[in-house]
């Protein structure tokens, strides 16, 4: 059964991914606790991702990220295959890490930039699930035009009052072009790992 999802993601001084993808994801179908098949729409308004990345040994940065399209594929309470696409112009930082000289509106030019993500050029960034074995889907991560195999963990299912879908994705930046090395003479080491909570609220 091959089936797709797609995300996109970020970081302190170095996140979210982004990727020139501009195909429209294939629709996909859901099954519900019942056994009955039904497809969810991402709620573009109601999902979203969370991305963290951190400056070793100093403070880390995190915030949210908008999901452009998507759908996404359940069985019961397992997720088997969906689609989602995150729009990289869209880092919001939602940390406190800030002061007048530097404030949030440099790390959003500074991640936006060619050091980071280049959002002009890759203004998007997909996912798209290849395998599903129990809580975790690996695929296809696609960051600044770079794909690699990723994984998805901790996946939950919440069918309480609708249907959500949640997990977990942490991407080495430098697999993705995504190359920025901090100031070494003042002991700013930034981290390669770059954190994503991702969040999906399903409509029919």
């Amino acid at each position: 059964m091959k089936i797709k999802l797609l995300i996109s993601g970020a970081v302190l001084a170095a996140v979210m991914f982004s990727s020139c993808n501009s195909n429209k994801p294939a629709e996909v179908k859901a099954v519900d606790s019942t056994g009955t098949e039904a497809t969810y729409t991402v709620d573009t308004a109601a999902s979203k991702v969370v991305w963290e990345g951190q400056m070793l040994k100093m403070h880390k940065h995190y915030g949210d990220l908008t999901i452009s399209e998507g759908s996404f594929t359940v069985k019961g309470l397992q997720i088997t295959g969906g689609t989602f696409t995150a729009n990289m112009k869209s880092i919001t930082p939602t940390d406190s890490s800030y002061t007048k000289d530097h404030p949030k509106e440099y790390l959003v030019g500074h991640l936006s930039g060619k050091d980071f993500f280049a959002v002009d050029s890759f203004p998007t960034a997909t996912f798209v699930i290849k395998s599903v074995n129990g809580n975790s889907a690996t695929g296809d991560l696609t960051v600044r035009g770079k794909t690699n195999s990723e994984t998805v963990t901790d996946i939950v299912v919440d069918t309480v009052g609708g249907v959500k879908a949640t997990g977990k994705l942490v991407f080495n930046r430098q697999k993705y072009g995504v190359s920025y090395v901090a100031d070494k003479t003042k002991d700013m080491v930034l981290s390669d790992d770059i954190k994503l909570d991702i969040s999906l609220v399903g409509k029919k």
